[in-house]
């Protein structure tokens, strides 16, 4: 919980100061841990730099105003998140979208980011929803906040701790095939990402309970069936919930994050009395 805690007031610190010099120095002293600490935490969580995530971040917003706010000049935009040249602004556009800032200006339509949301995938035998969109962690924010009204699916691992202690390695692949079941749920809009070491959210684009619910008796459905470790047939199972993303008039990483642990939390308690 306390690395959650981190993770969330380091992204909300980001999100706050998108325009501002952000050094990672500066993070860790605001949330009062070493720069090491918030580092491999969001490495862990991320799977994504600190420095790599602001600029993914500060794309995504400076390819909205690109379409959005055709009156304002590329180098004004570029200025705007702390490039001091077009040079320097289109080095960082093109990193992330592999187009140049006039070249998105000229035809947005034809471009779309697809680095994809990313988990350690070295465990996987393959590969999985290859033809379902996925979204960059930097594009979350802005996800979040177009889905009101739509529905959250919550998964988290049922008894992740006896895994662990037949191997971490075991663990890893629960983790893995627990993203896989999402993922394998998932609507072709729907976005799968995780909150924690064994915890995952789906982020469907629909608000129809039924749908909800299909999507979380599919997942349920796996329930039971074993992952495999050095011969050792291990049965993993999944705690799953449906919540109505309401929304607000501004988002929050903190209220949000902390409403989706209480939602597992009471979860938890629900099916273990039960």
């Amino acid at each position: 919980m306390e690395n959650l805690r981190l993770l969330i007031q380091a992204l909300e610190y980001i999100e706050d100061n998108l325009t501002q010099p952000i050094k990672t120095e500066a993070i860790a002293d605001h949330l009062h841990c070493s720069k090491s600490t918030i580092e491999k935490l969001f490495k862990y969580i991320n799977n994504i730099s600190i420095r790599d995530y602001i600029i993914r971040r500060r794309m995504s917003k400076a390819s909205r105003d690109i379409v959005h706010s055709p009156e304002k000049s590329l180098l004004d935009i570029g200025i705007e998140y702390g490039y001091g040249s077009n040079e320097a602004f289109t080095r960082a556009f093109y990193s992330v979208w592999q187009v140049s800032p006039s070249e998105f200006r000229k035809n947005p339509s034809l471009f779309e980011l697809f680095p994809g949301y990313r988990i350690d995938r070295e465990l996987m035998e393959e590969k999985t929803m290859a033809d379902r969109k996925k979204i960059d962690i930097s594009e979350l924010y802005d996800c979040i906040k177009g889905r009101k009204g739509c529905f959250l699916i919550l998964g988290d691992i049922k008894s992740l701790i006896p895994i662990n202690e037949i191997s971490h390695k075991a663990g890893d692949l629960a983790i893995i095939t627990a993203m896989k079941r999402m993922e394998q749920a998932a609507g072709p809009d729907d976005v799968v990402f995780r909150i924690g070491g064994d915890e995952f959210v789906m982020l469907t684009n629909s608000s129809d309970e039924n749908y909800a619910k299909k999507v979380c008796e599919e997942i349920l459905n796996h329930n039971e069936e074993c992952i495999v470790w050095e011969g050792k047939e291990i049965p993993m199972s999944m705690y799953v919930k449906a919540v109505r993303y309401e929304g607000g008039t501004a988002l929050r990483y903190s209220e949000f994050f902390t409403m989706l642990q209480n939602e597992l939390s009471d979860e938890y308690k629900k099916q273990y009395s039960g």
